[in-house]
């Protein structure tokens, strides 16, 4: 099923059997005797989520229902919780790009099995990174984001996944192209952020995702500055560099993450051209991230795609905006990332999650019958201002009341304490 809305009204009339939205629902009974929020809204990532999730079916089962976030898409969670999460319902940003099932069968065909979360997104933003400099015709950060619109937004030549080493011959001899992703047609807005967006409602179902409805938005207009000509040419090295969690809190999605960027280059092979590109970890970890995303930069990259988190990606524009690189993040969803000063050089393929609050509250609203919410977020930009997003949208535009907005660290060794303040009345 697929519904569409616009990015402004968001899921007017939803409700049926098939769409629950990204919170977290206590039922009738409530988890805490007294009562409590009718819905709980959880955000946070899979290593933190399994003690979340223990410590919940240990302590505070009812029998509630609980919706999560794209953070805790992952089908290994059942099994690391040791509860089959029948219960548990979330959203994610879709792969809804004209191109996706291309794409799909792409990796199915090179990995031997399904893209998951953020793959596709991660896949067009190295496409998109590697084209542009190709487009520019050097490594040179300033000339990549000129080409960045250039090779996305419509005007050219239409190109997709399975065609890269079309599109890349093209830009290389000065055409302009218009690249149509796998999660979206890829178009950038004035901001940098992709033009349209789109949201699957998924469940666990046998250690895997299920997908159980998909909900679509008019996006803004394509927008922004872009170069009018591309130099392009060819025999030289084009470096484009990945800065992705391949270990800590979102180490098992980041890994499909990469496998998918890499795959986005070898479908170039074949161009008179040498892709050089270079993975460094993220380990989810601020520091760790503005250390390898220095020395990607001293290194030379003139584009960097990453981070995944909101809170690796924030602290990190400043770096690459500064030393004007590229930077291009296929997961990182907080809502400051549209207004970050960045001159320009910040893209994203993941839609913002000004989009994801305002879907939680409608469903949790209209689907699950919710007056009284609360929220247990990870302390971090992504956590805090979905938080945020989603009560203003419970409060302002369904009418209904925050009782608390909880907050908590990541990997601690027991998160009772959370837990019992979100759900008290």
């Amino acid at each position: 099923m697929v519904r569409q809305v616009s990015r402004r009204g968001v899921l007017s009339g939803i409700g049926g059997a098939g769409a629950i939205g990204l919170a977290g629902c206590i039922g009738d009974e409530g988890a805490v005797e007294g009562g409590g929020p009718d819905v709980l809204n959880v955000i946070g990532y899979p290593e933190s989520g399994i003690q979340i999730f223990r410590d919940f079916y240990a302590d505070f089962d009812t029998g509630t229902e609980i919706i999560v976030p794209d953070g805790l898409q992952d089908g290994d969670l059942p099994g690391e919780v040791g509860n089959d999460m029948a219960n548990v319902t979330g959203t994610a940003p879709a792969s809804q790009g004209p191109h996706e099932e291309a794409f799909a069968e792409l990796y199915e065909d090179e990995y031997g099995e399904s893209p998951g979360v953020f793959t596709s997104h991660t896949f067009d933003a190295v496409a998109m990174c590697t084209l542009a400099n190709v487009a520019a015709g050097n490594n040179d950060g300033q000339a990549v984001r000129d080409q960045m619109r250039r090779v996305a937004n419509p005007g050219g030549d239409e190109y997709g996944p399975g065609e890269l080493q079309a599109a890349a011959e093209a830009v290389a001899a000065g055409d302009e192209i218009t690249y149509q992703g796998a999660s979206s047609a890829v178009n950038f807005d004035d901001v940098g952020d992709p033009a349209e967006a789109a949201y699957d409602v998924w469940e666990f179902s046998d250690d895997d995702i299920e997908t159980v409805d998909t909900i679509t938005f008019e996006g803004n207009d394509p927008g922004g500055e872009m170069a009018n000509e591309s130099p392009g040419g060819t025999g030289r090295d084009v470096m484009v560099a990945m800065l992705l969690p391949e270990t800590g809190d979102l180490g098992e999605l980041g890994t499909p993450m990469i496998d998918a960027g890499r795959l986005a280059i070898q479908r170039m092979e074949g161009v008179d051209l040498t892709f050089d590109l270079q993975v460094e970890d993220t380990e989810t970890d601020e520091d760790t991230t503005l250390s390898n995303g220095g020395a990607l930069i001293d290194a030379g990259y003139p584009a960097i795609v990453g981070a995944a988190s909101s809170g690796n990606s924030v602290p990190l524009v400043g770096e690459t905006s500064s030393a004007s690189v590229v930077q291009c993040s296929p997961a990182s969803t907080a809502l400051s990332l549209s207004n970050v000063e960045d001159d320009g050089y910040f893209f994203r393929t993941a839609p913002s999650d000004l989009l994801q609050g305002q879907v939680m509250a409608e469903v949790s609203a209209n689907r699950l019958d919710a007056d009284q919410v609360a929220t247990l977020y990870v302390n971090n930009d992504y956590g805090q201002q979905l938080s945020e997003q989603y009560v203003e949208s419970v409060e302002d535009d369904q009418g209904g009341e925050a009782l608390s907005e909880v907050s908590f660290e990541p990997e601690q060794g027991s998160y009772t304490g959370e837990l019992e303040s979100a759900l008290a009345e």
